[in-house]
């Protein structure tokens, strides 16, 4: 029986990438080690399992940017939407629509600041909350605005109001009118969802 030299079998065990090199030794038949005492299985063997860890954490990272860039959008358009019918109405609330001249002072001239530019505002002392809309400049007068709803949810105060025209065949003032609406309520803390 002829046995192929130990360099021989090494040099083609390499070259076709065997993932265990047994030699056999021609006293005891056991593994072949390199010169330096290592098995070369176990090297290889650890080779790949790093590869493979490597790769695992490679798709780990892709695929927790993925869910990133997948739910980060669905989550920002869920969190910035209110959909006043499935906020669910606790009650209504009750309302005074005041003139500006019968609001707290310092009120009046927020108004009178902002009332150039269409505005929506929130106002609170320690009794009464203000919720007050501005429609901006209108080219004539005869306007008035209407509290259409407002009312509380669990997480907030809605309110909806609506600007009006002069009415058809009423002779509207020529100069321009800043329509604006002050609504005083009870004193609450819910943040204010104007539509």
């Amino acid at each position: 029986m002829n046995i192929p030299d130990r360099s021989e079998l090494r040099t083609y065990a390499e070259a076709e990438g065997i993932c265990e090199e047994r030699l056999v030794s021609r006293k005891n038949g056991c593994g072949e080690k390199r010169d330096s005492g290592k098995d070369v299985c176990a090297e290889k063997r650890a080779d790949r399992a790093a590869l493979r860890g490597n790769c695992l954490r490679r798709v780990c990272s892709l695929a927790r940017l993925l869910a990133a860039v997948l739910l980060l959008p669905a989550l920002l358009l869920g969190a910035c939407t209110m959909d006043k019918t499935d906020d669910g109405k606790v009650r209504d609330l009750e309302f005074t629509v005041i003139g500006e001249g019968d609001a707290p002072q310092e009120l009046q001239d927020i108004i009178a600041q902002k009332k150039a530019q269409p505005f929506k505002l929130t106002y609170s002392d320690d009794r009464n909350l203000y919720i007050v809309v501005g429609y901006g400049p209108q080219s004539t007068g005869g306007y008035s605005i209407t509290v259409e709803e407002l009312y509380l949810t669990e997480n907030s105060i809605f309110i909806n109001t609506e600007l009006k025209g002069p009415a058809k065949g009423e002779p509207a003032a020529p100069e321009t009118s800043y329509p604006v609406v002050v609504v005083k309520t009870e004193y609450l803390e819910d943040p204010v969802v104007f539509d």
